[in-house]
């Protein structure tokens, strides 16, 4: 008679271990799950939707936002915020425009066309002094991320407008007899098929994943977000992986901004207004921590691809724009509330 109970109870027990692996399952894998549910609605409710072509035309869209949310996510995984991603992307647009459309130098009276990989080139490198001035500025003058990064997003704003008057730079395709042509390359050529901007996106979030999983800088990284004293105590160099990681935002700020204006084959001064928000979601809906030290990139990348396919099926099936916003806004909070759900419970 007692050995009846026993095999129940280890029953039991074996169950509620089963079950509770499928709460955690759900948990773990809500922003794939949601795409998966994005994919079939509009799918349902459109017959362009579910189409090869519309998905590598939608994937380049996610690329502009992807790149931003990867850069975005180290930054959170640090414990900070970058409110200056949206503007970075708009200055190294405009600056990609002004050496596109040629350097003028008059005390000699020439003018340089500089080639395209010297355009990107120099514009990653002003992303990465954008980023170095974010991380200095938190790091050792001690100001606080959310005021420093606002900060330098009206600088670089402002920097913007006052570099174009408020104009907009076109036709960067470049001409031939000036050996400056190729802008286009990253916007609208294709390998294998696949949009180039959405390769550069999978090749960032390639190496991200590497870093963070495979080398001390991601162990430094995810050990300063969790807590920040302890990790200087065990020897990690806080500020320097604080710095490091406003400076990779940065960059990838500007290549999102390099994507974008190659995609329009033109730059504006007011690009990427409001981005940096789309990037914090996307990470968010990814199941990272806005306090630090949790998140992974594939769940940013399919946070980002949540936003990008929900707004361009609200597009497809003909929602007005104001529902996007509510409807995206709507994504976020929920996403917010399962990040509390499930950190809390820990």
């Amino acid at each position: 008679m007692s050995v009846t109970p026993a095999i129940d109870t280890k029953a039991a027990t074996s169950g509620g271990k089963r079950k509770k692996s499928l709460v955690e399952l759900l948990f773990e894998g809500r922003a794939f799950f949601a795409l998966i549910a994005i994919v079939v609605v509009f799918s349902l409710m459109s017959p362009n939707y579910f189409t090869i072509n519309n998905f590598l035309i939608m994937a380049s869209h996610v690329a502009i936002f992807g790149l931003l949310a990867i850069g975005m996510l180290l930054v959170i995984l640090n414990g900070g915020i970058d409110l200056s991603v949206g503007s970075t992307l708009g200055l190294a647009g405009v600056v990609a425009g002004f050496l596109m459309q040629g350097v003028t130098l008059p005390q000699i009276g020439v003018i340089l066309y500089p080639s395209v990989w010297v355009v990107v080139v120099l514009t990653c490198l002003l992303g990465a002094v954008v980023g170095a001035v974010n991380g200095v500025l938190i790091a050792y003058l001690r100001v606080p991320a959310f005021v420093a990064t606002l900060g330098v997003l009206y600088v670089a704003r402002g920097i913007a407008l006052l570099m174009t008057n408020g104009l907009t730079y076109n036709n960067l395709g470049g001409r031939p007899e000036l050996g400056n042509t190729g802008f286009d390359w990253l916007g609208f050529n294709r390998l294998a098929g696949v949009p180039i901007g959405v390769i550069v996106l999978l090749v960032f979030a390639v190496v991200c994943h590497i870093i963070l999983t495979r080398t001390a800088f991601g162990r430094w990284l995810y050990a300063s977000g969790g807590n920040e004293r302890a990790a200087e105590l065990s020897g990690v160099p806080v500020k320097r992986v604080k710095i490091s990681v406003y400076v990779l935002s940065g960059i990838c700020a500007a290549v999102a901004g390099l994507v974008l204006s190659s995609q329009l084959t033109s730059a504006g001064p007011t690009a990427g207004t409001t981005y940096e928000l789309t990037a914090i979601a996307a990470v968010v809906i990814g199941g990272a921590a806005l306090t630090g030290g949790r998140g992974t990139v594939i769940g940013t990348m399919l946070g980002a691809f949540v936003i990008g396919f929900l707004s361009d099926g609200l597009v497809i099936i003909g929602v007005s724009a104001y529902w996007q916003t509510v409807f995206t806004g709507a994504v976020i909070v929920t996403a917010v509330l399962l990040n509390s759900v499930k950190y809390g419970r820990r």
